[in-house]
């Protein structure tokens, strides 16, 4: 009698031990996808030619369960909101009409009081603002945390998100994207001036041929500083 409850009780502390491993290696396998994952979503991201379509499904997608599922939905929310928001500066720094603005074309277009042309400089540059805030922030822990601080996950997956992905993300200290925005901004800024002393000057300065023609040589001079200031 007492060699059968022995060998059940072994029994027992050997199933028992048996499922312990098979957690221990499937939360292994949980981490080894998310890290797989989120590794070919940073070589999608740093590649020459974006596959925007890829990268998107790879955004939506959920390769875990559980918690780490939650884990992987956290900081994919987190990737998410930041490629949306490059896409959009990229869409704005790409723009072709802000490279028009000072054109003749545009000039005869929206002439001579500008009133498109403004309105699209004081949009784009909002927008270029509300974009650069929006990425310097996303480059404090306190952004990155705030995606799974509120999902009720025990210590350990609040530490893995940290581990893994906090630490890079908050040493990040490339300001390529905030320069291109002042850059752009200074055009945008430098474009509403020009436009508005032409708007005020209205009635002193044609166009002839391929050139802007002013009644004065002052306005001819001022014209031509505002220009140069451009480069």
């Amino acid at each position: 009698m007492k060699k059968k409850i022995l060998i059940a009780v072994l029994a027992v502390i050997v199933i028992a031990l048996a499922a312990v491993g098979y957690f221990v290696i499937a939360d292994k396998r949980q981490e080894d996808k998310l890290r797989t994952e989120l590794s070919e979503i940073s070589e999608l991201t740093n590649s020459q030619t974006l596959d925007i379509d890829a990268i998107r499904e790879k955004l939506d997608r959920t390769v875990t369960t559980g918690d780490y599922a939650v884990v992987e939905g956290a900081f994919k929310a987190y990737l998410r909101e930041c490629f949306d928001n490059i896409m959009e500066i990229a869409d704005i720094l790409n723009d072709e009409k802000i490279t028009s603005l000072l054109t003749l074309d545009n000039y005869q277009k929206d002439g001579k009081d500008f009133v498109e042309s403004k309105n699209y400089i004081t949009e784009t540059r909002k927008a270029l603002e509300e974009c650069k805030t929006k990425y310097t922030e996303a480059f404090t822990e306190e952004k990155v945390m705030s995606y799974i601080n509120d999902k009720g996950l025990d210590d350990y997956y609040i530490d893995l998100y940290k581990r893994e992905f906090v630490g890079d993300i908050s040493s990040s200290d490339d300001n390529t994207v905030e320069t291109s925005i002042d850059e752009v901004i200074d055009i945008l800024n430098i474009s509403e001036n020009i436009l508005n002393m032409l708007s005020e000057n209205q009635d002193s300065w044609e166009i002839e041929g391929e050139n802007i023609v002013f009644e004065t040589q002052d306005l001819t001079d001022e014209y031509n500083a505002l220009i140069d200031s451009l480069y």
